[in-house]
């Protein structure tokens, strides 16, 4: 019994840093974009953002010719940074995800990402100038 109990630390520390690992990952070439994608929603929902950033890294790596494909990673790669409240870095992203939408033929680009952007570029106007009751505006 005392032996397991001199374990338990060791075995505690191992499962804790499995848990909360946050290296590179080895995603193979020949993934699917649409798999790529889950993954990266699966771990953006588990909170595992650097793993979430890598797929959709490799999306965009792999699929740079394919404008619907960079889109979702541009965006989803901004939308991740805001969630981690890393404003600065998510506000470069979207505003460079809108400026494809001025370029020509930018009215072809999926639209959702273009709608979802600016509602996220004005969350974050408000979290970086919130309004205050005795300021007099509303």
């Amino acid at each position: 019994m005392n032996n397991l109990f001199g374990k338990l630390p060791v075995f505690v520390a191992a499962l804790c840093l499995s848990a909360c690992a946050t290296g590179t990952l080895n995603i193979p070439y020949e993934t699917s974009p649409s798999e790529l994608i889950q993954r990266a929603q699966e771990a953006s929902d588990r909170n595992r953002y650097n793993y979430a950033l890598q797929y959709y890294q490799a999306l965009l790596e792999r699929h740079s010719t394919n404008i619907d494909l960079v889109c979702t990673a541009e965006y989803e790669i901004a939308f991740i940074h805001y969630k981690q409240k890393k404003y600065a870095q998510a506000k470069t992203g979207f505003n460079t995800l809108l400026m494809r939408y001025d370029m020509p033929n930018g009215d072809l680009l999926p639209q959702q990402f273009k709608l979802l952007a600016h509602k996220v570029l004005e969350r974050i106007s408000e979290k970086e100038n919130p309004r205050s009751f005795f300021s007099g505006k509303t």
